[in-house]
């Protein structure tokens, strides 16, 4: 009889300890998914959104504390994001302010990729500075290309965009990105950041923005944002 009200004791700790568990991973996913640096903080907050994320309502994050948008616009030599022309004609007159966005690939000469941003995005002082999103990597370039050569290319299409928007770009740079080519240190561009949750320091120097929660579930839509800070 003492061998089983043992068991059935030790049965009921595990049990207790598994529930436990559960009912704290359920929070973590739960706080994870709904979580935002605070504003004491980092005051100034927006987002990125694209074609991928469905159709946004601008005015219901204005609504929520987003203070800004940055709009996927282009990518590589011919691609345009279809959303584009729509998400720039409805945050107009939202009260949030607005960029652009271009997805840049080191496989492709930087004239062509320039030639591509500036036919879909207008010279608008409107506009936040642009920005120039780094993730995809020469491993599947058709003809070799140098590390000296991504960024001999890259320095050429910021050249250009820049003329055409008349201010420095941002260099959105993934993890992998910097771990491989390193250009953070040798283009002095400002830098937006990647790391869900916790501030990145991948780059070596300070991030002048940030996309903290990649997922984030608002009252603004059905489907998360990737949500995003600007250092103070």
């Amino acid at each position: 009889m003492g061998r089983k009200r043992a068991i059935g004791w030790r049965g009921r700790v595990a049990a207790t300890v598994v529930l436990a568990a559960m009912v704290g991973s359920a929070w973590t996913w739960w706080v994870a998914r709904h979580w935002a640096p605070a504003r004491a903080e980092f005051p100034v907050q927006g987002v990125i959104v694209g074609a991928d994320d469905g159709e946004t309502d601008f005015r219901a994050l204005r609504a929520i504390g987003a203070d800004f948008a940055y709009l996927e616009a282009s990518s590589g030599a011919s691609a345009r994001d279809p959303a584009f022309a729509r998400n720039l004609r409805e945050v107009r007159g939202t009260g949030l302010r607005f960029g652009a966005v271009h997805i840049y690939d080191p496989c492709v000469p930087a004239d062509r990729q320039a030639a591509n941003f500036v036919t879909i995005v207008p010279r608008d002082a409107a506009l936040l500075p642009p920005v120039i999103s780094l993730s995809r990597s020469t491993e599947g370039c058709h003809d070799p290309v140098s590390e000296a050569g991504v960024e001999s290319e890259l320095t050429t299409f910021l050249n250009q965009v820049e003329a055409h928007t008349g201010q420095p770009a941002v260099l959105k740079i993934a993890p992998e990105f910097e771990d491989h080519y390193h250009i953070a240190a040798r283009v002095e561009r400002g830098l937006w950041l990647e790391r869900d949750w916790l501030q990145p320091d991948y780059a070596g120097r300070p991030w002048t923005l940030w996309t903290a929660n990649s997922s984030l579930r608002t009252e603004a839509g059905s489907t998360p944002f990737r949500w995003v800070v600007l250092q103070p």
